[in-house]
């Protein structure tokens, strides 16, 4: 990408909060700027570049972005910074489709954290049928071992679909690992709804089931009445897990909000936002393969920042990748 000016948009800035068990959150979110950081490029890029993961790297920030074809065959791609707004793509794909479960449809949507030394790659595998979350391990970021499909579709104890979009949590909480994801199933009313889930391991490799349900309940009428996914790895706070996740209602308008689980028991809900902080309201975010999408993937903290504050990375209209700043406030 070359080089653009970068400019706080005019937009007003949303503050969301709720209370639950006398925990209080507000977030502040604003774009960083009025075009894409990056957009489809040539051959493997080129029916769309977006719905990024973010890690720190050392002093570079790196994004994993989901690349698609004219095949409409998804890949992920690398692409660095040293100040988290211009980026420097690598040329080829760091993940390509090899197996059955990629066949076809590829690789898509990361997610991606770092514990002891190893990335931790969560991804979902499309083969044209079924959709299922995945993941992969890596030192370098570049080279990635494959670990296989870790929730496969159709099998859970509540989720009768596909499954997608695990965001683990970084630390140990009464002995295991913990990670939120996506799994669908199909509501009395004969519609098939995408819900939040939550899996356990011992070793980070190995995940099953930790909940009988869904641990998000569905809102009718609501911004997230018809999906409640994942969005970036969840944020370890003294009031609880906070969890940025992304939104849609009946018409599949995205927008990012948050929800609060209680620390010592990552499937109990403290609080939950009642509105998203961002919506789609530039052209590229309204106008691509499909339209209406805010999709935050990525984030990574500002240790430099007076208050918690994220550099959020997003896929907008499943076609370019935009940024925005996050403030938090927990009380």
């Amino acid at each position: 990408m070359g080089a653009r000016t970068l400019l706080l948009t005019s937009c007003a800035i949303l503050a969301i909060a709720a209370r639950g068990a006398d925990s209080q959150v507000a977030i502040h979110a604003e774009r960083v700027s009025e075009q894409p950081l990056l957009s489809p490029g040539d051959s493997w890029t080129k029916f769309g570049l977006f719905n990024p993961a973010a890690i720190q790297a050392g002093a570079k920030t790196v994004l994993l972005f989901r690349a698609m074809d004219t095949q409409e065959t998804s890949r992920i791609g690398y692409a660095e910074s040293a100040d988290g707004l211009h980026f420097t793509r690598h040329p080829k794909p760091v993940l390509e489709p090899e197996t059955t479960y990629e066949d076809g449809g590829g690789v898509e949507d990361p997610r991606v954290v770092r514990i002891g030394g190893v990335y931790y790659l969560t991804y979902t595998g499309y083969n044209k049928h079924d959709a299922q979350l995945c993941l992969a391990t890596s030192r370098d970021l570049i080279h990635w071992h494959r670990e296989g499909v870790i929730l496969p579709a159709y099998k859970g104890t509540w989720n009768t679909g596909w499954t997608k979009s695990g965001a683990i949590v970084t630390e140990k909480i009464q002995g295991k690992w913990w990670m939120y994801y996506l799994g669908t199933r199909k509501d009395p009313d004969g519609v098939s709804r995408d819900y939040m889930g939550i899996a356990s391991s011992d070793d980070l490799i190995h995940w099953s089931d930790a909940s009988r349900q869904p641990v998000l309940e569905r809102r009718p009428g609501a911004f997230d009445s018809r999906v409640m996914e994942p969005g970036p790895p969840p944020l370890l706070t003294g009031a609880g897990i906070l969890l940025l996740y992304n939104g849609a209602d009946e018409h599949l308008t995205y927008g990012p909000a948050w929800v609060l689980f209680d620390r010592q028991n990552p499937a109990r809900m403290i609080a939950r936002a009642n509105e998203p902080f961002l919506m789609p309201r530039l052209e590229w975010e309204r106008i691509g393969n499909v339209p209406n999408v805010i999709f935050l993937e990525g984030a990574i903290e500002r240790a430099d920042a007076k208050e918690l504050e994220l550099m959020g990375y997003y896929g907008a209209a499943d076609k370019y990748v935009g940024a925005m700043r996050v403030r938090i406030r927990i009380e």
